[in-house]
């Protein structure tokens, strides 16, 4: 079980402490019946004194404390071991998570993630603080009673058999139609969470075009079905347990009434003995039962943690899609990555007959894509939306692999470099830009990699990226950065994104369409900072705009994931119709001149 990898040495002495604790507590529960008996029987002899049924009530007394302490311990034993499963399954799944490749995480989707690492393991929580004490003390509570009735007579003991065999067929029915319907509505919750934050994500667009009805209607759907099954699993629920109580009340009633009968029958001292075993008997079958109601409660948190054990297992067992080599005896971990061609003669980035497709995807987003890119060039794509830009971009901080071919970087194939090597050599500005809570600061220190970030650094690179809006916000680079980066314009996200790429000094600059929100000016001004500062280095631009590629090295137009012409800004306005046709639906001819 997924539990039982997340207890450490403290856990397990926890839960030893527990098991003594949960046992104190049920000798110190039948010592009270036990002392029940005793009372009664001194009550009816004539020799009885009030000193002694006294001090017997006092023992009575004293095991009810000592069953109480024992509770409090084994509660609060309970209580740490859950929390502390809890923490450790959070930071498990998060951390499997973020480090999963794309098309993993695309498997599972950020909403179900999210619900796994957090409605999931409080279940699991639960199950552990209250299930886990209710699965030791409930076998334990029912065979050491048993143990106590057996031989004191039979037909009382037939009447407990009785009952317990109804409570057993009871919680089997139960599990039977609960199960099923728990998994249910799992799956429910993430598809209403993933409807949930595509409407509120999308609110601007839902009302821009009037179809909140259409999306309301959407989440109802979702909303209802996952009420009717709740509503399902929580009815069982709550006819299981009047029926457990009816059960019990009814024991108890067949106790008194064939007791009253057996005593009638019987003479002289046989009926004050009679009467004695049956108000023990009494106490012991209602233990006996009350061992079954537990096992019946562990069935209200089993189905859930169940299910959310499983979910969890789900991420934590999967084997990710991308991973770095196998280290063979003959070469250290450290040399991985390492010792490649730093030859300025030698291709920074090479495509050997490169063909990907997305997962799931039935065509191939490149086909058979050959490519150079020297050391220290600027190399820009251009191309229709779907061309296959993005997709080649991706292929070079392996985000994907290829279905075919190789890349390479600095002469050695992505797939041999450590994920964590390859990466801290590129800095990647991707389409969609994210800036997290916190401060300006932050988000351009966020990708520092190897080299650390000072502020003179910070400062900086928002200067390249032409970040002088910065001196408008109170604090400056300490102003605060909303979730998602809501606070600031889309401009302004790319900006900060740029400056991001920039300060982490890698040898290898990606930038995935990060200027298409900046006007021209502010386009022109930041690459003249960038021809300056990546001096040597290597950069690849993906853009739309041909004011954006046009000053670049070399220029790659990409058409149905194939590379289908190359050159410089000239020699494509000369030789290459679909760079033409781009250039003159953006620009007179005076502009390209």
């Amino acid at each position: 079980m997924t539990v039982l990898r997340h207890l450490g040495k403290r856990e397990w002495l926890l839960s030893t402490l527990a098991i003594i604790t949960i046992i104190c507590q049920v000798f110190l529960d039948l010592r009270l019946i036990d002392y029940m008996q005793t009372i009664t029987e001194m009550i009816v002899e004539p020799s009885a004194s009030v000193s002694g049924v006294l001090i017997e009530g006092a023992k009575m007394l004293g095991c009810a404390a000592g069953s109480m302490v024992a509770a409090i311990i084994t509660g609060y034993c309970m209580a740490m071991i859950g929390a502390t499963v809890a923490r450790n399954l959070r930071q498990a799944v998060f951390t499997k998570a973020i480090s999963l490749p794309e098309a993993d995480f695309e498997h599972f989707g950020a909403p179900s993630l999210i619900t796994r690492s957090t409605n999931d393991v409080t279940q699991v929580q639960m199950f552990v603080v209250m299930g886990c004490q209710m699965m030791v003390k409930a076998p334990i509570l029912t065979i050491w009673a048993i143990i106590k009735i057996a031989g004191k007579n039979l037909t009382w003991t037939v009447a407990t058999g009785v009952a317990a065999l109804i409570l057993l067929v009871m919680i089997f029915i139960i599990w039977r139609i609960v199960m099923p319907r728990m998994m249910r509505m799992q799956r429910i919750t993430d598809d209403l969470n993933r409807v949930t934050r595509e409407h509120i994500e999308g609110v601007r667009v839902i009302r821009a075009y009037s179809s909140q009805d259409f999306h309301q209607q959407r989440f109802e759907a979702t909303n209802t079905e996952l009420t009717r099954t709740h509503l399902v699993v929580s009815g069982s629920f709550s006819f299981m347990m009047p029926m457990m109580n009816t059960v019990i009340s009814g024991l108890n009633l067949a106790i008194y009434v064939l007791g009253a009968l057996m005593i009638s029958a019987a003479t002289g001292p046989a009926k004050v003995t009679l009467f004695s075993q049956m108000i023990v008997f009494s106490g012991y079958a209602t233990q006996a039962i009350s061992g079954f109601l537990m096992m019946a409660m562990v069935f209200v948190f089993a189905p859930r943690a169940i299910v959310a054990n499983r979910r969890i297992r789900e991420v934590l067992d999967r084997e990710p899609s991308l991973l770095d080599p196998v280290v063979s005896a003959d070469k250290s971990a450290s040399t991985l990555g390492k010792g490649t061609s730093l030859d300025p003669a030698e291709p920074a980035i090479e495509f050997k007959n490169v063909s990907f497709r997305y997962p799931g995807a039935e065509e191939d987003a490149l086909h058979q894509m050959n490519l150079k890119i020297p050391r220290g060039q600027t190399v820009a794509l251009i191309g229709a939306t779907g061309s296959g830009k993005t997709s080649l971009v991706n292929l070079i901080p392996r985000i994907y692999d290829p279905r075919e071919g190789q890349v390479l970087v600095n002469g050695q194939d992505v797939r041999e470099w450590r994920l964590r090597d390859l990466r801290n050599q590129i800095a990647y500005s991707p389409q969609k830009i994210t800036l997290f809570t916190g401060t300006i600061a932050s988000n351009i220190a966020f990708g520092e990699g190897p080299k650390k970030i000072t502020p003179a650094d910070i400062v900086s690179a928002g200067d390249t990226a032409a970040c002088d809006f910065i001196a408008d916000k109170e604090g400056e680079f300490s102003a605060e950065v909303a979730q998602g980066g809501s606070n600031f314009s889309g401009g302004q996200k790319q900006r900060i994104s740029i400056a991001r790429t920039v300060a982490r000094d890698a040898q290898i600059l990606i930038f995935d369409d990060t200027f298409s929100a900046l006007d021209y000016a502010t386009d022109r001004d930041i690459r003249g900072e960038l021809e300056a500062r990546a001096r040597g280095k290597t950069q690849i631009i993906v853009a739309q705009r041909i004011a954006t590629v046009r000053e670049a090295d070399q220029i790659l137009v990409i058409d149905h994931g194939k590379i289908v012409e190359r050159g410089t800004h000239e020699s494509l306005m000369a030789s290459s119709k679909i760079y033409r046709e781009i250039a003159l639906s953006q620009l007179s001819e005076e502009e390209l001149a």
